[in-house]
């Protein structure tokens, strides 16, 4: 089953596509993962990444986009895809469609972890210590946050007309937002 997280900047996505995996055999499709690899490699991309991030804006979906094709066409990922904070803008989500289309899958559910500012900073200042994060800078994740409200607008637009669409309220505990999908997955 293919399954997209969605949600500002320290909503909890990286930590329920965690569980999802371990408890569907799936694959985390992280495109923040995907991004750090790329500047670890320290390639061109990679730098373009690097310069975005410390301005506090979004890569290009042009970058994503073909960052992620090699795992959406990936035989082992097949159906077992949980992409984790993308699509982030409607052309990457509208880029999805089509990579799904050729690949001949689909997305099951569509969680969006909703949740607001205040919380957000509290989150991000815990996960600051706990994982020493270098994309964890406050002012950074504020600004993030803002461009994340204007960019995802739409996305929400767009897929909220879906059946498969579930918003759910991100500022939950970790365990009662696990349950609420849960439920709607019925596993």
């Amino acid at each position: 089953m293919n399954i997209i997280l969605f949600g500002p900047p320290g909503a909890g996505k990286g930590t329920q596509a965690k569980y999802l995996v371990k408890k569907l055999n799936g694959f985390q499709i992280s495109t923040g993962d995907i991004l750090r690899e790329e500047i670890k490699k320290d390639t061109d991309i990679g730098k373009k990444i690097i310069n975005n991030m410390n301005e506090g804006k979004f890569v290009s979906d042009e970058i994503v986009n073909s960052l992620l094709k090699n795992h959406v066409f990936d035989p082992k990922k097949r159906g077992k895809l949980i992409f984790d904070g993308y699509p982030r803008s409607l052309d990457q989500a509208q880029n999805l469609d089509i990579l799904l289309k050729e690949s001949k899958q689909s997305i099951h559910f569509i969680f969006f972890l909703n949740v607001n500012k205040e919380t957000i900073m509290k989150r991000i200042e815990k996960r600051k210590i706990l994982e020493k994060r270098s994309d964890d800078d406050l002012e950074t994740i504020l600004k993030r946050y803002d461009t994340y409200i204007e960019t995802t607008r739409p996305v929400m637009n767009y897929y909220s007309k879906n059946s498969n669409f579930h918003e759910i309220d991100g500022s939950l505990e970790i365990d009662q937002i696990t349950a609420k999908i849960e439920a709607f997955l019925n596993v």
